[in-house]
């Protein structure tokens, strides 16, 4: 048995789930999110728990019972609380700054990089080297922090570039000198 996907999912006072056949809709304070359950899982909402349970013992029975559950819980998580990934741009010349609420990179090109968020991200700015990606899809989220990344990698010589916080770059020696 699932470890994670038996593990009851405790609702909070001020979010709704609604299950509708395989749709769940989960409100709260921050927005709404919606997930459509795949076909052998049923999700259940017992006295203020939703509870995640597979017919059988079947290969993709056990890999979409622990994942349903982990998505459902995550969108709780998202509707109370939000998720948030901060980014650094580190680099001589390097910075970002806010324009309405888009974002501008000076990266090292030639151009500016403007960025806009799609729906239900925001982009929070503080100093100008520091970026925060908010919303309340904690996939939405990581992808967008994942695709300001892909502007600028991280380069192993001098480490320059776009990292999330607390991300340590692997250096490399350079050219050994004579």
């Amino acid at each position: 048995m699932s470890r994670i996907g038996r593990l009851p999912i405790v609702v909070p006072a001020n979010v709704t789930v609604t299950i509708d056949g395989q749709d769940v809709t989960v409100k709260g304070p921050k927005g709404e999110l919606a997930l459509t359950v795949k076909s052998p899982i049923e999700v259940k909402l017992e006295d203020g728990q939703v509870i995640v349970t597979r017919p059988d013992d079947e290969r993709e029975s056990r890999s979409l019972h622990g994942l349903t559950r982990t998505l459902i819980a995550n969108q709780i998580i998202g509707v109370t609380d939000g998720y948030s990934k901060s980014l650094e741009v580190v680099g001589t010349g390097y910075r970002v700054q806010s324009k309405g609420s888009s974002v501008e990179f000076a990266l090292g090109y030639s151009h500016p990089i403007t960025v806009d968020p799609p729906a239900g991200i925001t982009f929070e700015v503080e100093g100008n080297n520091k970026l925060h990606v908010r919303g309340i899809d904690k996939q939405a989220v990581g992808e967008v922090a994942a695709n300001i990344r892909k502007l600028r990698k991280p380069e192993p010589y001098k480490g320059k570039g776009v990292r999330y916080a607390g991300e340590v770059v692997r250096r490399k020696a350079g050219k050994a000198g004579k």
